[in-house]
């Protein structure tokens, strides 16, 4: 059993349903091709130093489709839904907040994201009309 996430490289001010098209778009066939977001590439590079998706990994891997989806904007991350993924959520969060990026559940249609002045990430949900700034 399996549950995916996505970390999106959203820069400004956007609103959750936004979020939800960018995810859209990231997993459809049809994604646009550019510039890497160097903080897509950054987060990558740190969370598959912790959490490889190509050989060799160990028996405790918390991927269950590899490699990760990466594209220009995006990862995106099917997780095993076991405590074996516990370890792999606190670095996807962590990193996502280092480096400014949104965290999306498409399960939950919940958008994470780190706010100015706080020091956890917290939830938005998206039937929720508001703005959110992400860095």
């Amino acid at each position: 059993m399996s549950y995916d996430l996505a970390v999106l490289g959203m820069s400004g001010l956007a609103d959750a349903q936004t979020a939800r098209q960018m995810f859209d778009r990231c997993s459809s066939a049809h994604h646009a091709e550019g510039e890497l977001d160097e903080r897509i590439v950054a987060f990558y590079e740190e969370l598959r130093a912790h959490f490889p998706d190509y050989p060799p990994y160990g028996p405790e891997n918390p991927w269950m489709s590899m490699p990760l989806s990466v594209g220009i904007d995006h990862v995106i991350m099917h997780l095993s839904y076991s405590e074996r993924s516990t370890p792999a959520l606190e670095k996807i969060t962590e990193l996502a907040a280092l480096h400014g990026l949104v965290v999306y559940d498409p399960q939950f249609d919940e958008v994470f994201v780190l706010e100015e002045g706080l020091d956890h990430p917290h939830t938005i949900s998206l039937d929720v009309n508001r703005p959110i700034y992400c860095p």
